[in-house]
């Protein structure tokens, strides 16, 4: 008798010992498991078993179901179920990560039709953070037959943008595999990026012109004129202020929310962190030494006799400038570009993005937005570990097991 193929669904309040019950009844049949698959959601447990029985297949339908009602469970039994299914369901090729506060059901919906009109199969699904947004991970894979509706990973990620962009989440598409779980350093921009405003802004209220400087600033991060010249012509309005107001501004920086939690993570599992900034290294060098950056790229202004000079001295870090360091960076720590991240905001980051493996556009202007790889819309850093696979739950555990108070606020 050619051994039949049945396929066992339990569902009930997660427990300990459902699984220990089930297997046992299993190994008494001598069943040869083909597939497993199991889920816990808010305390609800489903496991499937998908096995082939050798020999009396109601018989082990009968056991399975004694089995699970000693322990309160209850349980579907499908006989002559189609094992050659699962040898031909095709490996997940990509993850979509879904953020959101929230993700409604209509957004979900509206992703799980984007996926289904390119022919892209929901293989699993599980939630990867509730704070400080909610954060779905689905794992997915291109049919074949319809792999021409699909194209390219680029046809995928705009697809699923315009998605977003209707809905109001952000969504990350990455192919999975070792190079998603292999990025070993990150290079964050500074301003309206790892902290919150423009350095040169709170520079210029000390000189009194700040609404001059910031139009030149918008105007430069939007791409409309070059960076070099714009740092130029907003250095120039700080001639005279004396240096100690360097101090006074690194001082007062405010950091964007999350991004100890952000940095902290990434340096436990192993990653390079470190800043390339268009803005100032005498202010800068006081965030690295806080955040314990591995390494900082910026800009020098000149001081003469205790004062600002209102110039320059040095190489600018403009766009190129981004991009040449962020390559010395990795060079230097022996980490290839397609294992950097780069996460950046203004048109000046576009370089630096483009050359990293993943390119993360941070609350960013249109230009950027454009080009990179995925963006963020919500004001937290800490959704970028999200996007590198890292849940909730794990930085939490983490910080617990550091003696650190968890960062969401209390209930």
């Amino acid at each position: 008798m050619s051994p039949t193929s049945v396929l066992i669904t339990v569902t009930g309040p997660d427990k300990p010992g459902v699984s220990s019950a089930l297997f046992a009844v299993l190994t008494r049949h001598e069943a040869h498991i083909l597939d497993v698959e199991q889920v816990v959601i808010s305390g609800r447990l489903v496991l499937g078993v998908l096995v082939e029985a050798p020999g009396d297949p109601e018989g082990l339908q009968e056991a399975v179901e004694q089995g699970m009602a000693s322990v309160r469970m209850h349980v579907e039994v499908l006989i002559g179920a189609d094992a050659t299914a699962t040898a031909h369901i095709a490996e997940p090729s990509h993850a979509v990560v879904v953020l959101g506060r929230p993700v409604t059901a209509k957004a979900f919906a509206e992703v799980a039709r984007t996926l289904a009109g390119l022919g892209v199969n929901i293989d699993s699904i599980r939630r990867i953070a509730d704070y400080p947004v909610t954060g779905l991970e689905l794992r997915v894979s291109i049919d074949e037959d319809n792999a021409d509706a699909v194209g390219s990973d680029t046809e995928l990620r705009r697809a699923l943008a315009d998605a977003a962009a209707r809905i109001g989440v952000d969504i990350s598409v990455e192919p999975v595999g070792l190079a998603r779980r292999a990025k070993r350093m990150v290079v964050f921009d500074v301003d309206s990026t790892l902290i919150q405003g423009e350095v040169i802004e709170l520079l210029a209220e000390h000189a009194g012109c700040a609404e001059q400087v910031r139009q030149v600033t918008e105007e430069a991060m939007a791409g409309k004129i070059d960076f070099a010249e714009s740092l130029r012509r907003r250095v120039a309005t700080l001639e005279g202020l004396p240096a100690s107001v360097l101090d006074e501004v690194a001082e007062a920086l405010e950091l964007t929310p999350g991004a100890r939690t952000t940095v902290r993570t990434l340096k436990r599992i192993g990653f390079t962190c470190g800043v390339v900034s268009g803005g100032f290294g005498k202010i800068i060098d006081r965030l690295v030494r806080e955040l314990d950056l591995d390494f900082a790229a910026a800009n020098e202004l000149e001081i003469v006799d205790g004062k600002l000079t209102g110039r320059v001295v040095g190489e600018i870090i403009d766009r190129e400038g981004k991009a040449t360091a962020l390559r010395r960076f990795a060079a230097e720590a022996e980490v290839d570009l397609e294992q950097c991240v780069a996460v950046g905001d203004g048109a000046n980051d576009i370089d630096m993005l483009t050359t990293a493996g993943l390119g993360v556009a941070f609350n960013a202007k249109p230009a950027l937005r454009e080009v990179a790889d995925t963006a963020l819309s919500h004001p937290f850093l800490d959704p970028i570990l999200f996007l590198l696979g890292v849940t909730r739950a794990e930085v939490e555990a983490a910080d617990l097991a550091d003696g650190l108070e968890p960062a969401r606020p209390a209930v």
